[in-house]
Order: C-alpha cells, then structure tokens, then sequence
C-alpha cells in the first residue's frame, strides 16, 4: 500500500519516531518536576514509601501502581501544577458555541483557538486551594472525580478516547503509569533520597532481607 508516497512500513516508522520524539520532549520537561518535588519533600516520600512497599506485586508493573492511589495522584497532581505542554493551538473545524460556567462564546469555523492548560487547572471552583500542591487531591472518589477536569494531556484524563479526530496525547495513560513506576521503583529501592531542586546529595538504600 502507498500512501502520499511512502509505503506502509515508512508510514510505521514516521509514526513510531513521531511518537517516540513527543514522549521524549513531554517527558525531558515534566521529569525534572516530579523528581524535584520528590526529593525535596522527606515526609511525602515516606508516605510514597510505605504505600509502594506494601501494596502491589513484587515486580512493578502498569498494573501493581494501579494499587497505588497516593502514588498516582502525586503524578496527576504535578501534571496539574505544571503541565508539560501549557499551551495548544486548535482551528475549528466547525461553527460552535464555547460554553463554560460563567460565560459562552461563538465559535466560526477556521477561527484559531488556543488553550491554557494550568489556568484551567487552578480553577478554585474546581480545585479547592488551587495554588497549593496537594499530593493526595486525586485520591478517593471524590479526587476520581477531578480527573475530568485534569487536561495536561490536550484533553481529561478520563471520560474521553485519543482518536483521528481527538487530538488528544495518545500516550495519556502511558505517562502517568510510566511516571508512577518510575517515583514506586524509587521510594521502593532507597529508604531515603536528599537534595534540593535536581541535585540529589544522598541516597539510601532499602535494606534488603
């Protein structure tokens, strides 16, 4: 099969580089904020800690940090406070009306839109105490029910699928369960982590039995 002139092992490759060059740039810069708030905070990594170690199998995986709600929603609350990607850029395709709770827009079709994502995310009647970070906001029922409102990812991490005609990150669920693994390996393997910003000064080893 050819498609605009590349066969369908070149459209593959394109798509896996494509792919694989957006996961590494969202990653270079939300990375350095999740380990920077795990380092510098000794009481959330001992609260970290405790949940990795005793929930989940021996070998991590996407499916054992799914055991673990404080974990994930560290995650989800640093994609909060500082998304990767603040600000995307849409043309709509069609005529609309842009509502919210407290105001509506016209929308005509091929006008540029651009949305800011960690103003949507520090909405207090949304977020209670928005400016503050909160690692445990996402966990319960009630922070299951701000994940519709956590739109790092171009779109909700919840309630909606990346498609064709969904312009939202594919890899949304691949980077908060990549990220949790990476904090659970880490408060897992060392009993205590120190420094300050991105320097780490020392480590400890977990003692093993």
């Amino acid at each position: 099969m050819i498609l605009y002139g590349l066969t369908e092992e070149e459209v593959v490759h394109h798509l896996l580089f494509i792919l694989g060059f957006n996961a590494f740039g969202g990653f270079s810069v939300f990375l350095p904020g999740l380990l920077g708030r795990l380092i510098s905070d000794q009481t959330l990594q001992e609260q970290l800690r405790v949940e990795a170690r005793k929930n989940g199998n021996v070998d991590l995986s996407f499916d054992s940090v799914k055991q673990m709600p404080l974990v994930q929603s560290f995650v989800y609350e640093t994609l909060r406070f500082k998304p990767p990607v603040p600000t995307q850029f849409a043309r709509a395709r069609k005529d609309f009306r842009l509502s919210s709770y407290d105001a509506s827009y016209d929308i005509k079709k091929g006008e540029v839109l651009c949305g800011y994502q960690p103003l949507v995310m520090r909405d207090p009647k949304v977020f209670d105490d928005p400016d503050s970070f909160k690692p445990d906001r996402f966990v319960g029922d009630k922070g299951a029910e701000l994940l519709k409102y956590l739109y790092w990812s171009n779109g909700p991490q919840v309630g909606s699928t990346p498609n064709e005609m969904n312009k939202q990150c594919p890899g949304r669920d691949y980077v908060t369960l990549t990220a949790s693994l990476i904090v659970a390996y880490l408060v897992r393997r060392y009993d205590s982590i120190t420094g300050d910003g991105l320097t780490i000064r020392t480590v400890q080893k977990a003692m093993t039995k």
